[in-house]
């Protein structure tokens, strides 16, 4: 498989099941028992008006696509398709991890952006995640540390580990920040 093909499925597969555990896991916060709760005495208009105004647009984005992927009819489809790929970059994970004790890769497939610069481009926005899906589906720890600067902008060096790894990741990011020495925060940054 073409490696864009790759990245495009591991893609496909975690803006299912991020958005159907989203979904799934916000559902509680109704304003009565769990969150915020909006002022209001009618239940009905009540639970509403918390819903619009205790979300954003992006949870509210990502609980539409994931009640769409849970609803009768699609469940199987998608969700429960899902879930077989993600056992299988899980099991590809577990194979890496008898020949190796960390994993390292770039955090993003770009540079930081500067602070709001794709808020109005959801797309861009999930491109950014590229890199840090398949830990993401698979379960497993993982942290990324600045390594340098590209046209004055962060790099991030992503570190994942296997499950309950997390005190590996931490000696080695630290190894790695000490033998990187990248301690500069540029004048803009700061």
């Amino acid at each position: 498989m073409h490696a864009a093909s790759f990245h495009a499925l591991r893609a496909s597969l975690y803006y299912l099941v991020a958005p159907s555990e989203a979904s799934s896991n916000l559902a509680r916060y109704d304003g009565v028992r769990y969150g915020f709760r909006a002022p209001e005495t009618e239940r009905v208009r009540m639970y509403e008006r918390t819903r619009d105004e205790g979300f954003g647009d992006e949870p509210k984005r990502r609980i539409m696509l994931g009640t769409y992927a849970l609803s009768a009819g699609y469940y199987d489809a998608y969700y429960g398709q899902a879930q077989k790929v993600r056992t299988i970059i899980r099991d590809e994970h577990a194979q890496a991890f008898e020949r190796f004790d960390v994993l390292v890769s770039a955090t993003s497939p770009t540079v930081a952006f500067r602070l709001g610069e794709r808020t109005q481009n959801p797309l861009a926005m999930y491109l950014s995640d590229l890199l840090t899906i398949p830990a993401n589906m698979a379960g497993l720890p993982g942290l990324s540390i600045p390594c340098g600067l590209s046209d004055g902008l962060p790099v991030g060096l992503q570190l994942i580990g296997p499950q309950f790894a997390e005190n590996t990741l931490f000696r080695a990011a630290h190894a790695l920040e000490k033998a990187i020495d990248f301690d500069v925060v540029p004048e803009r940054l700061r």
